[in-house]
């Protein structure tokens, strides 16, 4: 008989049945954010407070805070009580990303519960990762409740992160489509890099590497504005690389990151030349739009939309080279690699954290053939995945 997606439970589903034995009755401090819900859209934060296992004492937010509010990206905020519960808030994206001892002092163990998706620039599992440094240091437990890679825990792709060009979009090596959950990916940081932090995984139930997030049967909320649906989810480990550029990424439209384009880009001239590419398990809509905040806004940009036709074939992360690519040759004259600061990267150039690496914008510059640049991240990433990643997952 086959079996049911339906039936998907993440570790907020099963944190009461699944808590450590030996974590009962702590005190405990929450990282959630607005995705932070179970399989009815409960919220971790009400969820905690009724549970008998432990006491809830702190709640702490990472980009874009514990219940979305800040809109766009790179925006700080700033602590508060919460009103609903009475508890401090902590930002983990303001004066700091990484928790301080008065933080944590109140707590035993950090609880994370984050919606990841899938892809290494996403700054939330970098904001797990300096939690674990300062409950390590603190000598406090960490408590991950896991939940679906969106985009499938079955295909990675792109360059893996040379530490040199180590950021807060990409702390540790690893591909730019990880193909991992943050449990997994916990799983690595700790085994590889924090062996002596008091860790634990509550897993899920059912979940499947080849499994889409639309073949669980859970809500969709999104884990930041800017990631509207998991079809967003789908192009983001190629399109975020735009913004590392003066093009617009969508953001502003009711289709981030599906959406692109400048006031500068010809739609008709640019799919034609994206065309002769012939990637696979996609399609370019020309068109124009107006975007209402952050790049050109209140501007016309010509671009395109991507429309993705096959998303098993469909390769991301070598869509949006070909796009940089493409409007790199199209439009020198226009085109410009943005400069820093971004993400709290002060001196090295945005592409480069994006991409792990100074190949892959040098490789442009020079009219590289696509192809040819595909050989080197795959040969990366087929490594990583042998000698590391292999290691540290938890499901079939």
């Amino acid at each position: 008989m086959a079996k049911s997606f339906s039936l998907v439970k993440t570790g907020l589903d099963l944190f009461e049945i699944n808590w450590p034995k030996n974590l009962k009755a702590s005190r405990v401090g929450l990282l959630v954010h607005p995705a932070s819900v179970n399989r009815r859209l409960n919220h971790a934060v009400n969820l905690f407070m009724k549970s008998g296992k432990f006491e809830l004492k702190a709640l702490f937010g990472p980009q874009h805070g514990t219940r979305g509010e800040t809109q766009d990206n790179m925006i700080e905020w700033e602590g508060f009580l919460d009103p609903q519960t009475g508890l401090p808030v902590f930002s983990l994206y303001g004066h700091t990303r990484k928790p301080e001892p008065v933080m944590l002092k109140d707590i035993d163990v950090m609880v994370i519960d984050i919606q990841d998706v899938g892809s290494r620039y996403y700054t939330f599992i970098w904001t797990m990762e300096l939690c674990m440094q300062a409950c390590l240091e603190m000598n406090k437990s960490i408590v991950i409740l896991d939940r679906p890679n969106p985009i499938g825990g079955h295909m990675t792709e792109g360059p893996v992160l040379d530490m040199a060009y180590a950021s807060f979009v990409g702390q540790r090596p690893l591909s730019i489509r990880h193909g991992m959950t943050v449990g997994e990916i916990g799983n690595y940081l700790w085994n590889e890099f924090y062996p002596n932090l008091d860790f634990y995984v509550i897993t899920m139930q059912i979940w499947e590497r080849k499994m889409w997030f639309d073949k669980t049967g859970l809500p969709w909320v999104m884990p930041s504005p800017n990631m509207p649906t998991p079809e967003t989810a789908i192009v983001y480990p190629g399109m975020c690389l735009l913004e590392g550029t003066n093009l617009s990424e969508g953001r502003g439209t009711t289709r981030p990151f599906e959406i692109f384009g400048a006031p500068f880009i010809k739609p008709d001239m640019l799919v034609k030349h994206l065309e002769e590419s012939r990637l696979d398990g996609v399609v370019f809509r020309p068109m124009y739009f107006q975007p209402t905040f952050q790049k050109h806004a209140g501007k016309l940009c010509g671009g395109a939309q991507i429309h993705v036709t096959n998303r098993d074939s469909f390769k991301p992360f070598k869509t949006g080279v070909a796009i940089l690519k493409a409007v790199h040759d199209l439009c020198p004259e226009d085109f410009t690699w943005k400069q820093p600061p971004y993400e709290y990267e002060t001196v090295k150039t945005p592409i480069d954290i994006l991409a792990g690496t100074d190949r892959l914008r040098k490789d442009i510059e020079r009219g590289e053939d696509l192809e040819r640049m595909e050989e080197w991240w795959q040969e990366q990433c087929l490594q990583f995945n042998k000698t590391l990643r292999k290691q540290f997952l938890i499901y079939k």
